[in-house]
């Protein structure tokens, strides 16, 4: 059965973007413990484009399909895993970008959805945290997607957090979702 193309972000509202979240249907990764089957020869490179054997992965819908049985493991290697064999996959930073935001509400009422590169939404919430990073590069935020895996934010959406950060009267600054508050400073 062909998976369903994901829904237009920007017709929906935050409120959409929370429910279909929540009942996405995702394969039950976390129980499937099959032997270690090798190397996938595959990579996701910083920018989220997906590589098998160093040749882009265009087709949409194949990167949807394999992003939906990516697991981290504990030891922090990310692996593909069915429930019949587990191969190992290349992350260069995060397994996922965050590269669309829609913001509803103002300070401690906000609420922030994002859209990943592989078509999947996510709201930052404390389920969902969103964390800051400083690299010698600058900050880098990231959103926790799901089991460890977690979304690089794109540096324009990264450039919005911070405006809103600056734009409310925290110390220190900071962004709400969801209830949650989440400081602009590295930790």
């Amino acid at each position: 059965m062909p998976m369903a193309p994901p829904p237009d972000f920007s017709s929906l509202s935050v409120a959409d973007i929370a429910r279909l979240s929540e009942t996405d249907q995702l394969p039950p990764v976390e129980r499937w413990n099959p032997t270690h089957c090798g190397d996938s020869e595959m990579r996701i490179a910083r920018d989220g484009t997906w590589y098998h054997q160093d040749s882009p992965i265009t087709r949409t819908a194949m990167v949807r399909a394999f992003s939906r049985i990516l697991r981290r493991e504990p030891d922090g290697a990310h692996v593909l895993v069915t429930p019949v064999e587990k191969l190992d996959i290349a992350v260069e930073d995060a397994a996922f970008v965050a590269v669309e935001l829609k913001a509803e509400g103002e300070g401690r009422g906000s609420t922030l959805a994002f859209r990943l590169n592989t078509g999947d939404v996510v709201t930052a919430s404390a389920d969902h945290p969103l964390r800051f990073v400083e690299r010698d590069d600058g900050p880098r935020p990231y959103l926790l997607v799901r089991g460890g895996l977690e979304a690089l934010v794109a540096r324009p959406l990264y450039y919005e957090l911070a405006e809103r950060a600056l734009a409310g009267d925290d110390t220190p600054p900071g962004v709400w979702s969801a209830g949650a508050f989440f400081p602009l400073q590295p930790r």
